[in-house]
C-alpha cells in the first residue's frame, strides 16, 4: 500500500507525552537560531515594500501545532511593532496605518484544533502589546490546509513566507519505489546499502518537488516579496556523513529490521516502507535557486543542532549517551515518526522500536556526538 502524504504526514496530534506540541524543542531552537534572517528580511520587507497604508500578508508554511507555531507569529509581529517604533520616532509621530494578516499553513491531517484552541494565548499576547498605541498593529490569523508543493494563495498576494523543519519532507514517495518492486530493501530513506540508482530517485523528487515550490511562491508573492527557508539538509554531496539526518534514519531502519527478526514486523513490510524525505546538501539547494533564475539569494548559511534536542551545549563530548539517546527517540523523533509508523506497521509495535532505536542511538553517540546539519536561506523575489 502506498503512502499518501497529504492524508498520512503529520507529526503526532494532541498535547501528551509522546505529542509534536510537547516534543518540538528542536525545531524551536533552529526558530531563535535563525532569528536574525527573519528579521532582516522583515525589516526589509517593512522599509522597501510596504509603502503607505495597507496589509501585510504572512505564510508560515508547515506550521505543525504547539508553542513553536504562536512563536514563529510573535516574532514577526515582534519585528514589525520594533519597525514601526523607529518610523514613528524619525517622522515625528506620523506613522502608515498598517494591519496584518497572517496564514498558519500544514497538511489536512495536522492538529489545526491545537493551534486554534492556542490562539487566545497569542491573542493575550497581540493584545497587551497593543496598549503602546504609537506601534498598534492589528494582527489576525486564520488556518489554511494544504500542501504547498500545491498554489495556496492569489498571484501577487503574500508579502513573506516563513517555512521552518519542512522542506525537506517531499510531496511523495518516488513513484518506483512505490509499486512493491522493494528497490530499497531493508532501508527507508538512503542508507548504505541503498542502490546508486535509488538515491538517484530521492534527488529527482527533491529537485522537481523543489522546482515546483520556487515557481508557485514566485507566482504568489508580490513584487520584493521574501522567504526564509530553514530544513534539514547536508553540509557536502557525501551522504550518510555523522551526524547528519540520513545517518538517524538509518539507525531507525536497523531499529525496523531488529523487529524483523523478532518476528514482531513482516519484512514485506518493511521493505516497502520508503520515506518522502530529501535532506539537500547547501551546494544542491544553490545551484538549483541560481538555475531557476526567480529569487536572489540573500543569505544561504549552515548550523549544527545536536541529536538530543535537551543538549544546549556546544561540545563535541555526550556525557551520558543513555540518556541522550533516550531523549532523541522519546522527546525528538517519536513525535515526528509515530503517525507515518502506525499508518504502516500499526501502533502496537511502538514502543518496542523506540526502545530498540534509543539503544542503537545510544552506541552511535558513543563515536561521537552527533548533530543535524541545518540550512537557513533568505530569498528576495527577482524582478523580471
Amino acid at each position: 500500500m502506498s503512502m499518501k502524504v497529504e492524508k498520512d504526514l503529520h507529526m503526532a496530534t494532541g498535547d501528551g507525552a509522546n505529542s509534536y506540541a510537547a516534543n518540538s524543542r528542536l525545531p524551536k531552537k533552529a526558530l531563535l537560531k535563525t532569528k536574525p534572517v527573519l528579521q532582516k528580511a522583515i525589516e526589509d520587507l517593512y522599509c522597501k515594500s510596504l509603502s503607505g497604508r495597507g496589509t501585510m500578508v504572512v505564510a508560515d508554511l508547515g506550521c505543525s501545532s504547539g508553542p513553536n507555531t504562536l512563536l514563529v507569529v510573535e516574532e514577526v509581529m515582534s519585528t514589525l511593532r520594533d519597525c514601526a517604533r523607529e518610523e514613528t520616532k524619525a517622522a515625528d509621530d506620523r506613522r502608515r496605518a498598517m494591519q496584518v494578516q497572517f496564514f498558519l499553513n500544514d497538511l489536512p491531517g495536522n492538529d489545526f484544533n491545537l493551534v486554534f484552541r492556542s490562539l487566545q494565548q497569542l491573542q493575550d499576547y497581540l493584545g497587551a502589546e497593543e496598549e503602546d498605541e504609537a506601534v498598534a498593529l492589528p494582527c489576525y490569523v486564520a488556518g489554511l490546509p494544504g500542501s504547498f508543493y500545491m498554489r495556496l494563495f492569489p498571484c501577487q498576494s503574500v508579502h513573506l513566507f516563513h517555512s521552518s523543519y519542512s522542506l525537506m519532507w517531499r510531496s511523495k514517495v518516488p513513484e518506483e519505489l512505490s509499486n512493491e518492486t522493494y528497490l530499497n530493501e531493508a532501508n527507508i530513506y538512503i542508507g548504505k546499502t541503498t542502490p546508486p540508482a535509488v538515491v538517484k530517485l530521492f534527488q529527482e523528487q527533491f529537485l522537481k518537488d523543489f522546482r515546483l515550490f520556487l515557481t508557485l511562491r514566485y507566482k504568489e508573492l508580490v513584487g520584493g516579496g521574501r522567504m526564509v527557508l530553514t530544513f534539514l539538509g547536508r553540509k557536502t554531496e557525501e551522504m550518510l556523513m555523522h551526524g547528519e539526518v540520513g545517518s538517524m534514519l538509518e539507525l531507525l531502519a536497523k531499529a525496523l529490521q531488529s523487529l524483523v527478526q523478532k518476528g514482531l514486523v513482516e519484512k514485506e513490510k518493511l521493505n516497502s516502507f520508503n520515506l518522502p524525505y530529501y535532506a539537500p546538501s547547501v551546494d544542491e539547494v544553490k545551484a538549483l535557486i541560481d538555475k531557476e533564475n526567480l529569487f536572489g539569494i540573500e543569505h544561504i548559511g549552515l548550523f549544527e543542532s545536536n541529536w538530543d534536542p535537551l543538549d544546549d551545549s556546544d561540545s563535541d563530548v555526550v556525557l551520558d549517551c543513555a540518556s541522550s539517546s533516550r531523549n532523541v527517540a522519546d522527546k525528538s523523533i517519536r513525535a515526528v515518526m509515530e503517525p507515518l509508523i502506525i499508518e504502516h506497521f500499526g501502533e502496537a509495535i511502538l514502543d518496542e522500536l523506540f526502545m530498540v532505536f534509543a539503544s542503537m542511538v545510544a552506541g552511535y553517540l558513543e563515536i561521537r556526538k552527533a548533530k543535524y546539519p541545518v540550512i537557513v536561506v533568505s530569498l528576495k523575489k527577482a524582478m523580471h
